[in-house]
């Protein structure tokens, strides 16, 4: 992956402002996969969770909570439907393995630390991401990245 790629992360713009609602979205590939999940949050803020507000302030009044509640929920959906409706697969980072190159292969530290873990419930799937939405939002989480490996490994390289 580029530097780019690398850096990455799902990042909202400034809670309670007019634009709380919308990520903000780099130069490059990883812009499809952002708005893509961008329209997930969007469905979910308008339309799924309970509310006073009008439909514009729903989307306006979005504290951090609820920008992490939307992202979470925008990721479980993608991964639930690229799992087919069935299962759904979350890769996160672990801690550093030392792993030697061979037959090929070059360590990049980054993959050899991708842990996998499925769930055969969306909602466990949402709760986990939930917990740890900051393995996909935080500077330097390869959030980007994580997702996409997610969103593969749901789907399965088969289908």
């Amino acid at each position: 992956f580029s530097c780019e790629w690398a850096a990455a992360h799902f990042r909202f713009r400034p809670p309670h402002s007019d634009l709380a609602y919308a990520l903000e979205a780099g130069k490059g590939g990883t812009r499809a996969i952002l708005v893509a999940v961008q329209a997930h949050i969007i469905t979910y803020l308008l339309f799924t969770r309970e509310t006073e507000c009008t439909h514009l302030e729903r989307l306006c009044r979005v504290g951090q909570w609820e920008q992490g509640q939307a992202l979470a929920t925008a990721l479980a959906e993608t991964l639930w439907a690229a799992g087919g409706g069935s299962r759904a697969i979350v890769c996160l980072i672990t801690t550093p393995v030392p792993v030697m190159s061979c037959g090929g292969y070059r360590a990049n530290s980054f993959t050899e630390r991708i842990h996998l873990f499925e769930f055969s419930e969306k909602a466990a799937a949402q709760g986990f991401i939930s917990d740890h939405i900051n393995c996909f939002k935080g500077d330097g989480s390869h959030g980007v990245i994580l997702f996409l490996y997610s969103l593969l490994f749901s789907r399965t390289l088969k289908r």
